[in-house]
């Protein structure tokens, strides 16, 4: 029997037992006949006590058990029998005939279950003669204001969802739990202390109950059947086990078990009847082709996952590759360990959770040791993972040896990323191994299709190739594994093209269907940060790339690469040299570590220019030599080679390389014709290099500088109308390029021009105090001041370093902040960064030679 030892708790009632208890407290002496009802643990006995307590106050004199047949009942008694469902049919009898003669108050508490004919009997007699009284649960607001009771909690707000949670309301748990936790800190978790109060409950519950218990604490629906088998008992008796169960107080009316009960059973339930009930379960649910992933987690829960047979941890790790990669790797290790022979499935989980040493190491023993199958799914595991590592290589022979209709459209994308022109004609138009066209196999073949386009191609065929077999693995691409994904290579086709829009969507629905799972989520998110930083909104892009990295595990070698680039070309925009300086190590340890492909060519861009700028360019030119090479094989692809020029571009500037800057625009103006990105570009890189030569065509300069923004490059727009302001005589034209530059920096294509822009004026700014008649540009001392100022230097400092006094430091800081217009020193500071970054990276005042004729 269920202890009942909320006999002396705070009573908290509903409408039907509170209406008692005002009619007692009324007339103690009124007739009185009533049924009470309830499971265990639900205040049946509180309620009795409150009864008697109220009678014995008005000197009734309190019966507290059932009359022997035949026995006088004293008719002024009050009459109160607890658990009337042990009663035996003879003395339930006795009650029946007091209730029937009228004379008697009678107040009668019973379980719903065990309910003999006698029982139901006297029940309906109570009901139909006097007051039914159904316990139930308690609601929320009961459960707080019976913690509010409990002066021990202090009235904990924060414990009432906890408790009531934890119960489902049942007022006995209620109890256990909130006494148990008096002077602890906000849980997690229910002490062990509480939990151990529910040991003699379960050790009064007859086997198949317990059994039963520990079934449902499994966690997965079970239908009578499954549990008959299970119990080895008819359905009508498993019915009654549930009955029981339910009465007890342990279950509730939805037939589940609260979590505190839950844990109970699976912590204080022996461990061999836990094991074995479970281990029975999974086999059951094996022979009807049901679920067994939820009764794995139950026993992976409890530390009992040693103890499933390997058939069963390999049917859940199958279950959970989808959507739990990192779970189904452990889950086949599991079965490993339980004497299964390891997989290619276990290689593919470990892969697509992101672990490819473990991934790598898994496959090359299948490939020398399994059976013809298992080698080739191994084969593709390898290649992807060296794909992922930039072993182009090694990674196209392994996709077609392993001969699938995927692996080939995949050895055709790697073929043409390491520059193998003649990769774009093995993709197979039909698939001569017969094999069904798939969701993923159809990817793959568009994905070849694509990257075919992008070299050989129009940009438009590519980008529509691409972002279509993105689509195709968005209902069931978690489990696809990839040695890049439709979604990013869309992306960057979508980035060469100056379709920014485009990209962001592709990755956005990637990303939302976990296409690839963890091994490419962190792809996606790095290109998403590469997008906002190209715009110039480069806090967005820092957050984005911390988020791509916030589990800490160690970045493989392509996406390294890119979180590199992205930290240098932040710094770069942000005009933090210290960061470029810091940065600068990792920068070029991840192009080593990376050899160069087609798809990289982005980043070694953006380091390219991070290079110049710090006067460190020869280091990079071993590798920008290998991409141009690379390009060349491929007979120089205008879409991929346009955005390498246009960097290269840049990094001729800050190195003050005019005749390699008009290298790089004769290039850019060469493949004008490709593509409306390829135009813009190259009639920006002309504009640019005019304007360093001091040749400012306001006219001219504004429409490149709006074509760069409207394809996505906000930044460089604003900049290229800002280099312009500041280096013409003509103050007209400098003020429409200064409206230009605020109208485009940091600005969504379209936006309303006449709105001041959000995201600074730095660039504005900077050419207003540089290029206005009445105000000269900063000296050359107050340059030195600015620099140290954004060093962290204090003003005794500065005068330290630059031997002046600490008055005199404040003096040039209180001008530059007045010819700068700053309201403040946060505004000083931004426009300073801007001032000391433009003049390292301009040549003003020197303009460059004219272009040479030959």
């Amino acid at each position: 029997m269920i202890m009942n030892d909320v006999a002396e708790s705070r009573l908290l009632l509903g409408s039907g037992p509170r209406s008692l208890l005002d009619l007692v407290a009324r007339d103690p002496r009124a007739a009185l006949t009533v049924g009470v009802s309830g499971p265990g643990g639900h205040g049946k006995t509180a309620l009795l006590a409150e009864v008697a307590r109220l009678h014995q106050r008005a000197g009734v004199t309190v019966r507290t058990s059932a009359p022997e047949p035949g026995e006088t009942v004293d008719p002024d008694a009050l009459v109160l029998v607890d658990d009337a469902h042990l009663l035996d049919d003879d003395r339930l009898g006795a009650l029946l005939r007091l209730v029937a003669g009228r004379r008697h108050r009678l107040v009668v508490a019973y379980r719903p279950w065990p309910r003999s004919a006698a029982l139901t009997e006297l029940a309906d007699v109570l009901r139909r003669d006097g007051q039914a009284v159904l316990l139930g649960p308690f609601s929320r607001e009961q459960t707080a204001a019976h913690l509010a009771s409990m002066p021990e909690l202090g009235r904990r707000d924060d414990l009432v969802d906890f408790v009531h949670t934890q119960t489902a309301g049942v007022p006995r748990d209620v109890e256990r739990l909130a006494r148990g936790l008096a002077g602890a800190d906000t849980p997690v978790e229910p002490p062990r202390s509480v939990l151990l109060e529910f040991g003699p409950d379960l050790d009064a519950q007859p086997t198949a109950v317990r059994r039963l218990l520990l079934a449902v604490a499994a966690g997965v629906p079970l239908p009578v059947s499954m549990l008959g088998a299970l119990l080895d008992q008819e359905p009508e008796a498993v019915d009654g086990l549930i009955a029981t169960t339910r009465a007890a107080g342990l279950i509730g009316a939805d037939g589940r078990l609260a979590p505190i009960v839950r844990r109970v059973v699976t912590t204080l339930s022996p461990a061999t009847d836990r094991t074995a009930v479970w281990r029975r379960l999974t086999e059951l649910q094996l022979a009807r082709g049901g679920a067994v992933l939820p009764l794995v987690r139950s026993l992976r829960a409890v530390g009992a996952l040693a103890d499933c047979p390997a058939t069963t941890l390999t049917a859940a790790a199958t279950e959970a590759l989808a959507d739990e990669p990192a779970f189904a790797a452990d889950l086949f290790a599991a079965a490993t360990a339980a004497g299964a022979p390891a997989s290619a499935q276990q290689a593919l989980a470990t892969a697509l959770a992101g672990n490819l040493d473990e991934a790598l190491r898994l496959a090359d023993r299948l490939l020398a040791t399994a059976a013809p199958t298992d080698r080739a799914e191994a084969a593709v595991v390898a290649a992807t993972a060296l794909a992922h590592r930039g072993h182009v290589g090694r990674s196209v022979e392994l996709y077609r040896w392993s001969g699938s209709a995927s692996s080939v459209a995949f050895a055709t994308v790697g073929g043409l990323a390491g520059g193998d022109l003649s990769a774009a004609a093995t993709a197979p138009a039909g698939d001569p191994a017969g094999e069904p066209p798939t969701l993923q196999a159809s990817a793959a073949r568009l994905m070849a299709d694509g990257v075919r386009d992008s070299v050989t191609g129009p940009p438009t065929a590519a980008l529509s190739a691409l972002v279509q077999a993105a689509a195709l693995l968005e209902p069931d691409g978690r489990a696809a594994l990839l040695p890049d994904s439709p979604a990013a290579l869309a992306a960057l086709t979508a980035v060469h093209c100056g379709e920014l829009e485009i990209a962001e969507r592709v990755l956005h629905r990637a990303l939302a269907a976990g296409v690839g799972g963890p091994l490419m989520t962190r792809r996606h998110r790095l290109l998403q940060a590469w997008i906002l930083m190209v715009r110039g909104q480069t806090a967005a892009a820092a957050d984005r790339l911390a988020a791509a990295t916030v589990d800490g595990r160690p970045l493989e070698s392509r996406d390294l690469l890119f979180a590199a680039a992205l930290r240098m070309g932040i710094a770069r925009r942000n005009s933090d040299l210290g960061a470029l300086k810091n940065g600068w190590g990792q920068a070029l340890e991840a192009v080593v570590r990376h050899p160069v492909d087609l798809f990289t060519l982005l980043p070694l861009g953006e380091l390219a220019i991070a290079g110049a700028r710090l006067g460190d360019l020869a280091r990079l030119e071993p590798y920008l030599r290998e991409g141009r090479s690379l390009l060349n094989r491929l007979d120089d692809p205008p879409l991929w080679s346009v955005p390498l020029h246009w960097s290269g571009l840049h990094a001729a500037i800050l190195t003050d390389e005019p005749a390699v800057a008009d290298d790089h625009v004769a290039a850019l103006l060469a493949a004008a014709d490709h593509s409306r990105y390829a135009a813009v570009v190259a009639a920006a890189g002309e504009s640019w290099v005019e304007v360093l030569r001091g040749a400012v065509d306001p006219v001219r300069v504004e429409a490149a500088a709006r074509g760069l923004h409207d394809t996505g490059l906000w930044w460089d727009g604003a900049r290229l109308a800002g280099q312009a302001a500041i280096r013409t005589a003509d103050r007209r034209a400098m003020t429409t390029l200064l409206e230009c530059a605020r109208a485009l920096q940091g600005r969504p294509a379209g936006a309303d021009a006449g709105q001041r822009p959000t995201g600074g004026e730095s660039t504005a700014r900077v050419a207003d105090a540089i290029a206005g008649p009445a105000q000269p540009g900063l000296s050359d001392r107050e340059y030195e001041v600015a620099e140290l100022v954004l060093a962290g230097l204090t003003y005794r400092e500065i005068g330290d370093r630059l031997f002046i006094s600490a008055k005199t430091v404040e003096h040039h800081v209180a001008r530059m902040r007045h010819r700068l217009n700053c309201a403040n020193r946060a505004e000083l500071l931004a426009l300073l960064r801007t001032v000391v970054a433009d003049r390292a990276n301009s040549t003003a005042g020197q303009p460059w030679p004219r272009r040479s004729t030959r």
